[in-house]
């Protein structure tokens, strides 16, 4: 019998034929993990928000004047960041340009109802309101003809009963006006998303990271300037927190949309709802808040939500001719 022998050139051409046949495979793995750690690692800090916003708003500055200011060091903070370290990310195209403006707008108007909403209600009551987010989200994405899985659809299921659960804390009477105006910061903060994920097909995370910050500041900085600025809190008990949601901020913009890029919006708004447990536990340390039985069920319920990510199909990300956001589109990039 004759035995047939190969030449080490002809292995590496076939190690390189078939690392070339799987890199998809593992680039998309990659991606996606990518995609999940920086949903995950937005949503622990977007948890904090609502804490540091609590104890500015407690130490005497008034909602609009946490919102403005946080969101104009965050924006002046990333921008710096950018020029000092790659100025390229600086570049956007016209349509995207523009979709960051629509997106900036509507978060921070979303903003501007948040920390009123904030003013009135609990920290912990108010993000567990906040956290209905992907019910709106699910909408946006429907209209602008997003495909939606059947185990996503399942784990939105699993929220509304958790949510519900979560929000019966120790048989007290609701704020109606402060929840009425959490509901509509959690829907424009919803439809932000959608927005930001056309562009992010052909941008890159910190591109519009940046231009949606900065639009927001052109909301929230004219307004708080208009409204009569009276002189803000000095010491600790003001700067600190805002030091700190201003940091927060940053990060979880900036991780927000590295995780829309690369797991899409409505699996990055599903991850994010971990942001509510970590509300809720630094509620709990540093505002002395506490959970009911009933809450904990709700909080059981949210976590299988959030560990059922593990079996969701990866979606690609990609342009599509359609849906009410299609106009965002680049056209012959460099």
């Amino acid at each position: 019998m004759s035995k047939s022998t190969s030449s080490p050139g002809h292995l590496s051409v076939l190690e390189t034929s078939a690392n070339v046949a799987a890199s998809p495979t593992s680039q998309v793995k990659r991606l996606r993990a990518k995609g999940v750690y920086a949903a995950l690692a937005s949503a622990i800090f977007m948890g904090m928000t609502a804490v540091f916003g609590k104890q500015a708003i407690l130490s005497g500055a008034s909602p609009l004047a946490v919102v403005a200011l946080r969101t104009l060091l965050a924006a002046i903070l990333l921008f710096c960041a950018i020029l000092i370290y790659n100025h390229r990310y600086l570049y956007i195209y016209p349509a995207g340009f523009l979709g960051c403006l629509l997106a900036g707008w509507t978060n921070g108007i979303g903003s501007l109802f948040y920390y009123s909403a904030l003013a009135r209600v609990d920290a912990s009551v108010g993000h567990l309101l906040y956290s209905l987010y992907p019910i709106f989200l699910l909408l946006w994405l429907s209209l602008d003809r997003q495909p939606i899985g059947r185990l996503t659809l399942f784990r939105l299921v699993l929220v509304i009963p958790s949510v519900y659960l979560l929000t019966q804390a120790h048989g007290g009477q609701v704020d109606l006006i402060g929840t009425g105006q959490m509901l509509i910061a959690s829907a424009l903060y919803a439809l932000h998303i959608p927005i930001n994920q056309r562009v992010l097909y052909e941008m890159p995370a910190p591109t519009v990271t940046v231009y949606t910050l900065l639009s927001m500041g052109t909301i929230v900085g004219p307004l708080y300037l208009l409204s009569g600025v009276d002189s803000l809190p000095g010491g600790y008990p003001f700067w600190g927190p805002i030091l700190g949601l201003t940091l927060v901020t940053f990060l979880s913009r900036l991780t927000l949309f590295l995780g829309v890029k690369h797991i899409g919006g409505m699996q990055t708004a599903l991850l994010g709802l971990s942001e509510l447990l970590v509300a809720v536990l630094l509620s709990f340390q540093w505002l002395g808040e506490r959970f009911s039985s009933t809450q904990w069920m709700g909080a059981i319920l949210l976590a299988v939500s959030l560990l059922l990510v593990i079996f969701e199909k990866p979606t690609p990300q990609k342009v599509r001719p359609t849906g009410w956001l299609s106009w965002i589109r680049a056209h012959n990039l460099p």
